[in-house]
Formats: structure tokens, sequence, C-alpha cells
């Protein structure tokens, strides 16, 4: 199937590992030109050119960036227009603050939590917003967790600020809609990512087991019976980035090979 998406420009966030980088990955072997984004400068650029060598595309680059401050999404932006001279597509995906219980968490760690995870997808939104709206064609996803749909043990600074998240890109959708512009959600279960190994760890220790026992245990649920790949990430989140995807928007799709329990 051909997406159509060719030759446009993409920002990538979290693009030195895990789900980024498949994502970063997948829409260069799309033609895409992508500008992988993470905060640190070596593993970013260890993974960019991983991304250039698997695809035998030079269209890729890398732009260290803290997307928590408030500076970091505007450098972000103006050096990808000062390359490029566009953004059409814009993948919102940062890691998440540390886990831990309801009462443990002070006014610093939920401030820090909403910093990454809820403003950093406002403030990238309003750096490419007016040019997509010049070009009457956009394409927003926002990677957050099953956990705004499902609450998982142990990661509530996570939740409360993604559910923020959720909210903020449904009326998006509806406001920009018209503009040719879409914005959907992308709410991941279970999938192999250093965060998802170091959460294992996390809760090995506390039931004095292993991360790979953790890990199987989180596996059992799923209709698959087994954790997920990012390289599944990558490929719905191209398609919902593509021209075929254009009638998909203000949604939230989750990718948890059936884990999760809600009939809607």
């Amino acid at each position: 199937m051909d997406l159509g998406i060719q030759g446009r420009v993409a920002i990538v966030g979290g693009a030195s590992r895990g789900m980024g980088k498949a994502i970063a990955q997948g829409l260069a072997a799309e033609g895409v030109r992508v500008a992988m984004c993470a905060r640190t400068q070596s593993a970013l650029e260890e993974a960019a050119n991983e991304v250039i060598n698997s695809n035998s595309q030079e269209q890729v680059i890398a732009v260290a960036a803290d997307l928590s401050s408030k500076d970091g999404p505007k450098h972000l932006f103006e050096t990808v227009m000062n390359h490029w001279g566009t953004v059409d597509i814009l993948v919102n995906n940062v890691g998440g603050p540390p886990p831990g219980k309801p009462s443990e968490h002070d006014d610093e760690a939920w401030s820090a939590a909403f910093e990454l995870n809820f403003f950093s997808v406002v403030r990238m939104v309003r750096q490419v917003l007016p040019g997509m709206r010049d070009k009457s064609w956009g394409r927003i996803v926002n990677l957050l967790s099953i956990a705004v749909k499902e609450p998982v043990e142990g990661i509530l600074l996570s939740t409360a600020s993604r559910m923020g998240a959720v909210g903020y890109a449904k009326m998006l959708a509806d406001e920009i809609g018209p503009m040719g512009i879409t914005v959907n959600t992308v709410l991941p279960g279970f999938v192999l990512t250093d965060r998802l190994r170091f959460l294992a760890e996390t809760r090995a220790k506390a039931a004095g087991t292993t991360a790979d026992e953790i890990l199987l245990k989180m596996a059992e649920p799923a209709a698959a019976r087994r954790i997920g790949r990012p390289d599944e990430m990558a490929d719905l989140v191209s398609f919902l980035v593509s021209e075929r995807a254009a009638y998909i928007t203000g949604t939230s799709i989750v990718l948890d090979g059936g884990a999760s329990h809600s009939t809607f």
C-alpha cells in the first residue's frame, strides 16, 4: 500500500530508542524526511545513523532537545524549519516520569510530570500548527499510555498527566479537522522498551523475583499472550500519518495485544 507520504517532513520525539526510534525508522522507510529528537546527543546520533544505514535514507537529522522545557520545542522546530522549511508530521513521544504510589509524590514531582507529558504536547503543537494550517494538511500523533484507559500499578504521575493530553487532543481534533489536519492518540500497552524493562525491574525488586518473570506476568492478560514490539507501533503510526488515514481523527487507539478489558 502506498501511504502517500514520501517527501513529507516529520518530527519524532523520544527517537533515540524504543518506540520513537522504531517510528523514525518506519517513516524513513516510507521516504519521509525525519527529524529525530531526544535529550542525549550521543545516543540520538547513534540512533540516527542506524536509521540512515538501515534505510539507505540520508534525509534524517538528529536534534537534541529537552521537550519538557519551555525552550526545547521551539529549538527543535526552528532547527527543522532551517533545514527543510516545513513540518508536515508531528509524533509527540517522550519518556515517562518515575513510578511510585499515589501518596509518595510531592509538588515538584507532579509539576515535572505535567511539563513532560502534557505541556510538551501543547508546546510542540503550538509550533507546528501555523504551517499545517497554511498548507491545509498535517498529521499529529501523540504516544501516551494504556494507563489513561485502564490504570497500571505504579505509574500514577504518567497516568494523570497523560489524561490531560488525551482531552487536549480530542478538542484540538475538533478545532482543526476542517483544515485537513488530523490528531490521534495511541495508547500502547506493554511494548518491549527500556522503560518497560525498568518498570519490570522495579516490580521484581519489590516482589523478590526477576524482571523476566515479571515480563512473563505482564504478557498473560494479552489475547496475543506476548509483549508487543516497537516495530508494531511504527506500523500503526506510519498508517495514521498517511494519506490513507485522512478520515481518522480525534481517536485514541489501543495497541496492547487485547490486554485491556474495556469494551470501548
